[in-house]
This record gives structure tokens, sequence and C-alpha cells, in this order.
């Protein structure tokens, strides 16, 4: 365990700064709610004051982004769960606060996490006194790992993650990758190339156990709910863009408008990653000319319906089951995409723009066994869209294809779980 004196200047910098600008936290939390961004019932959670008491015994904390990062762990909540230890779970979004409120089991402790900044932390580890830390992916806060690891508190990293870009930004800071990731006691990481990223940084001991989200059930659906959307759809030809980022609705409505008179009666949904920016997408497509309903409304498509806007959370299972061809977002912008398991799980035709890093080794798999296929403008959007649409056996043979490559690359649960079953043995050991 790294002392204060032993850490670099950076991370010493890091915490000078973020003790500094503590006292302007107010007014950064009151722009976030002003935009959505926080709960106002819940905002005092991220200064670290609980709003939950700590149940007695040894208490496991599992740590997720966002939404994706959430349903990444939870099956393995579950399990840890299951074995008769308590457990909190945080999240930095109101998004996957609503998700967890949904989907935890009974007895699971959510909170928003601290702000990293040293005074926060310190009174969120010294409500909860965490046994043991769950880190999901790749969120090494600074402040959060050096204050646990000073309270002797282990940290492992879980489904860890590390794309290419984010491996030669942390190398420009070598040093202050290795101070973070030499405290991480396991790093679990979703392949060999993340795995080596890992290591090259610092990490000390680091094991390929897969991608959590191969082993992710498809995400559900209200039979009611698909039944009145397959209702009012009446047979219409539907495509889906998930998770789309600014600058990628407007893609999408033009390829809608280039096929519009060759597909009558084409129905396309729009399924945001922010579902807040619902308005300024139906907005844009009237601006260019084609006619939109917003769900948040409660309405359904009617016939004269061109553009769904689908912006309400955890409805994606809906959407999936709908639309038999999927184009994914964040990947026409410099995003880096959006996870792709869940269509393919949901037997899609899968279509994403040439930004794909975030998820690159499965859009390979996929691409490569003709599950999915990639597309760079609204142009050769509308052109792929329009050869599916106009061959429907071809639709059939990508979405089989997709899920058979995601069926085959699951066991990432069961290898996760055996890594970090010693911990939790020692715990309920109570040592």
């Amino acid at each position: 365990m790294q002392g204060r004196s032993s850490l670099p200047v950076s991370l010493r910098a890091y915490r000078g700064l973020t003790t500094s600008v503590t006292p302007l936290a107010g007014a950064m939390l009151k722009w976030r709610l002003r935009n959505g961004k926080e709960d106002p019932e819940r905002v005092a959670e991220r200064r670290g004051v609980p709003s939950a008491e700590r149940p007695p015994g040894p208490l496991v904390w599992a740590h997720a982004a966002s939404v994706g990062e959430v349903i990444s762990i939870l099956q393995l909540i579950e399990r840890i769960h299951a074995r008769g230890l308590s457990v909190l779970l945080t999240s930095g979004t109101v998004t996957a606060a609503k998700l967890a409120e949904r989907r935890l089991p009974e007895g699971v402790i959510h909170q928003f996490v601290p702000l990293d900044m040293p005074y926060f932390i310190r009174n969120f580890l010294n409500h909860w006194q965490p046994n043991l830390a769950l880190i999901a992916e790749s969120e090494l806060w600074p402040n959060l790992i050096t204050e646990g690891r000073r309270r002797n508190i282990p940290f492992v990293l879980v489904n860890g993650r590390l794309s290419p870009r984010s491996y030669q930004r942390w190398k420009l800071f070598g040093r202050t990758a290795n101070a973070l990731l030499s405290q991480i006691d396991l790093c679990l990481a979703q392949d060999s190339e993340d795995a080596e990223r890992f290591s090259r940084l610092g990490a000390q001991r680091v094991l390929t156990t897969g991608n959590l989200k191969f082993d992710v059930p498809p995400p559900p659906a209200q039979p009611a709910a698909l039944s009145a959307l397959e209702r009012a759809a009446r047979s219409r030809p539907v495509v889906l863009a998930a998770s789309t980022h600014e600058g990628e609705e407007a893609l999408v409505i033009e390829a809608h408008m280039r096929l519009r008179e060759a597909m009558p009666g084409l129905l396309t949904v729009i399924a945001p990653r922010h579902p807040h920016r619902g308005y300024e997408i139906a907005d844009l497509s009237e601006e260019m000319g084609a006619v939109p309903v917003i769900r948040s409304r409660g309405h359904l498509p009617d016939r004269g319906t061109e553009i769904y806007i689908a912006d309400t959370i955890g409805e994606l299972g809906l959407f999936y089951r709908m639309a038999p061809i999927v184009f994914m977002g964040g990947s026409l912008v410099k995003h880096g995409g959006q996870n792709p398991i869940e269509p393919a799980k949901l037997n899609s035709a899968i279509l994403h723009g040439p930004h794909i890093w975030n998820f690159a080794n499965v859009y390979a798999r996929l691409n490569r066994a003709r599950g999915a296929a990639t597309v760079t403008t609204a142009e050769s959007l509308s052109k792929s869209l329009a050869l599916l649409l106009d061959d429907p056996d071809l639709v059939v043979r990508m979405a089989q294809s997709a899920k058979a490559t995601v069926d085959q690359l699951g066991g990432a649960l069961d290898r996760t779980f055996a890594a970090i079953e010693p911990y939790l043995i020692q715990l309920r050991l109570g040592r």
C-alpha cells in the first residue's frame, strides 16, 4: 500500500486540486441538477452523505459507472448476495440508479458514488466501511482508490477494459497509471489484449476472464407493451437506431428520407443513448421533413408516423424485439460504439459505423461471422437498409450468425466468480 508521500507528483497534484475545488462542488451539483444529471432527492450522496444504514457484517462494495456497466455486473452481484454477503452498489448516473431500483435483488443497497474529492470519499468510506471493492471496467478514480487502499480495502477490477485509445492516453502518464494500477489487488480483464495493456501500465496480478456482458440475459420486455407496439406498427417495415448520440440522428433521419419512397410505410425508431434528448430529436425530424412521435408522451406510432422516438428508460428490449434490423449508435460519431450484444441475443441483423473501439473485438467477431456490417454515411446506411429490407432471408441469416457468435463467447460470469471467491470466503470466515 502506498503512503501519501510515495504517490507520484501527478497524483499528489490531483489530490491537491480536488481538495481545493471542494467548495465549488455545490455549484457544480446545482448545474447538474438543472440539466437533469442528478437526482434532487439524493444529491447529498454525491458528497458522501449516506441515505441508508450500513448493514451489519462484511460488506462487498461494487461500483459501476452507468447503465451498461451496471447491467454487466448484476448477475455477479446476485451470486455474491446469494452467498449471504451484504452488497452495496454505487453508480454515477440517474439512469443507472433507476435501473438499479428495478433490477437489484431485494436487500442490495444502491447509492450514488461520491464525487472524487478526498473529503467526500472519506465521508463515504467512514460510513460504509466496505471489506472488498469490485470496480467495473475502467473506473479508476484516483482519490477513491488511494483512500480505499489506505484503509486496506482490497480492490478488484472486474470486466476490465482498456481500449487502445485509452491505453495510449494512459501511457503519456506512465507513473500515474502505474501508481493507480499497482494498488489494484487483482485485475480481471475482458480479453488478452486488455490484459496485456493493463499489465504494461503496472497492474500486478492480471487474469483474462472474458466479457461479463456476454452472459447478461437479453433485456426484458413487457408482453402487453410489445403487443401494443406491434399492433400499432401494422406490419410495416421497422428499423431501429439504438443508443444514438448527437450528430447521428440527422444521418439516420436522412437515411429514412432516402428510403421512404422505395419503402412505403417505413417506420424508423430512434432510441437515443440519453433519453432527455427526445424533444431535440423530434424538432430535428420536423426540420428535415419527417413526422415524429415521442414515446415519453404516451403515444404509439400511427399511420402517419415516420420517426418514432423511444425516449424512455429501460425499454430497449421492446424495440430490439420489434425491429429485425438494428443500427447501433455511438459509431458514426467518434464515441467508440455501443454494446451490440443485446440485439445480437435478440436475433437482430446489426449495422454499425466505423468508430467502434469500445467494443472492437466484439464487432470484429460479428463482422467476420457476417452477423454485422459497417456503414459510414447516411447514403451507405440507406443502401444497407434497402438491401436488408428487400431480402428477409438475408436478415435471418445475419441475425442467426450474430446470435451464434455471442453465444459462443459466454462463460465470463463463472470465471469471474471463481476468481473473486477466495476473497468472499475470507469475508465469510470473518478475516
